[in-house]
């Protein structure tokens, strides 16, 4: 196995156990919201003037997802559409009362991850982890770079 294939191994399986870790709580605490409505929640609450095309770049998904996802949540009185007074073509997106208790639920669960975790960055040598977050932004750049490109076929 080359360490590229080493690399895409263990951060699957790391992935993979933080996210089945985490579902447990999440289907307690938030069994009535599939985990894309929350993360959704959890987008706009941390991006004030949120609009359809912030939403999908920030969350790597289409504009199509996101609009059907928004409507849904608005359906279910968890984020509602406002229009600025500059710009009175362009909807934007803002919890509700009900959407910032699940945003904040959600905040809650996530600062309790992070303790459960921290003891793993105590015990790393600093010049690791800042080595391994260099490699990983390198990586992200690179990542960045080839959605940038044009698709083959365009």
């Amino acid at each position: 196995m080359t360490t590229q294939q080493q690399f895409y191994k263990s951060l699957k399986t790391l992935l993979d156990k933080m996210q089945l870790l985490d579902q447990a709580e999440m289907q307690a605490k938030l069994a009535d919201f599939k985990p894309a409505e929350v993360h959704t929640i959890q987008y706009i609450g941390q991006h004030i003037g949120a609009n359809v095309t912030a939403i999908a770049a920030g969350m790597y998904v289409t504009r199509g997802a996101v609009s059907k996802m928004t409507k849904r949540l608005i359906r279910r009185g968890l984020i509602e559409k406002y229009q600025s007074v500059e710009n009175k073509k362009e909807v934007y997106f803002r919890l509700t009362a009900a959407g910032q208790e699940v945003y904040e639920q959600h905040e809650a669960m996530d600062r309790q991850h992070d303790q459960r975790d921290q003891v793993v960055f105590d015990s790393a040598d600093p010049k690791q982890v800042a080595g391994t977050l260099q490699f990983l932004q390198a990586y992200n750049d690179h990542l960045d770079h080839e959605l940038q490109r044009p698709k083959q076929g365009d």
